[in-house]
């Protein structure tokens, strides 16, 4: 991920490795991850960057152990001590888990957790982990499935939309709405009545980070687009908005492919997740070029 080989971990480090019970049987140790392990961890979450850009872009952003992750990241080793998984447990739980052990360990281990809003993963491997975990995690409060689209190079080029820029702290107030609505179509629940002070403070950050892009005229917010995640492999988009007075006008495929234009000299793609019962949303993004990668299951946790 960051061009540097990251080695096993040493013999110092193995006695800190409790087993985990479900995973003693099976001789795998699952433990909280230390701030010594982060480069072996990117290097293993890089063999999937586009499924992995999401627990890569936290580790880069704010490293291993941060309140920041609203979550802890966990490891999974076999007997040799080689990782066979990493997961977040937390707000958002997601996971990469390469054997059927680790997958049954984290499953056990997010239990524990009654915190979780959501579980994130790929269709089949999320079926596999909640069968595990439901019977003593959280009850599932909705579920829905997401459709995992991607855009390389080659991007078309539509007339540009000079009015397309990084957002500044100015334009916070704008920003909030959009996204808490969306958020709030897209899970049930609104960040701006359960958590208005987080929520703030992460639009903040995210904008602070140059990592949120509108086009505002006369006080309105015409377009809006928030890199969620970030690796030099990939960048992740979440949250695009038109204005409802200003959809069917080209806009949002404009401001799109200007956006992609931008983005990819910087990384080699750009990723995110359309809800596959928004038919609209998804010829939207085949017709600006993106590519169906993966199917994905969210489930939302009471």
């Amino acid at each position: 991920m960051n061009g540097q080989t990251a080695t096993a971990m040493s013999e110092k480090f193995m006695p800190q490795y409790a087993s985990h019970p479900e995973a003693q049987n099976r001789s795998t140790l699952t433990s909280r991850l230390a701030s010594e392990e982060q480069l072996e961890v990117l290097e293993f979450l890089s063999a999937q960057p586009l499924h992995n850009v999401f627990l890569s872009s936290l580790i880069l952003d704010n490293g291993l152990v941060s309140p920041l992750n609203r979550g802890t990241f966990y490891g999974c080793r076999d007997a040799l001590g080689q990782l066979e998984g990493v997961a977040l447990i937390g707000h958002a739980t997601l996971f990469d888990a390469r054997s059927d052990e680790a997958l049954k360990a984290f499953a056990r281990l997010a239990q524990s957790s009654q915190e979780t809003h959501l579980i994130l993963g790929q269709r089949e491997r999320l079926r596999e982990f909640w069968s595990d975990y439901a019977e003593g995690g959280q009850a599932s409060r909705l579920a829905c499935t997401e459709m995992l689209f991607e855009q390389r190079w080659p991007v078309a080029v539509q007339p540009e939309v000079k009015e397309l820029r990084v957002a500044t702290q100015d334009d916070l107030e704008l920003v909030m709405p959009a996204h808490a609505q969306m958020a709030h179509e897209e899970s049930g629940v609104n960040p701006l009545e359960v958590d208005e002070a987080g929520f703030r403070r992460r639009c903040a950050r995210r904008i602070a980070q140059g990592r949120v892009w509108v086009w505002v005229e006369d006080g309105r917010l015409i377009f809006k687009a928030d890199i969620i995640a970030e690796t030099p492999r990939c960048v992740y988009l979440e949250g695009i908005y038109v204005h409802p007075a200003e959809r069917s006008k080209g806009y949002g495929s404009r401001c799109l492919s200007q956006l992609g234009q931008s983005l990819l000299q910087r990384a080699d793609s750009i990723c995110l997740l359309v809800n596959e019962e928004n038919q609209k949303a998804r010829d939207f993004y085949l017709r600006a070029g993106y590519k169906l990668r993966s199917t994905y299951d969210t489930i939302f946790l009471h």
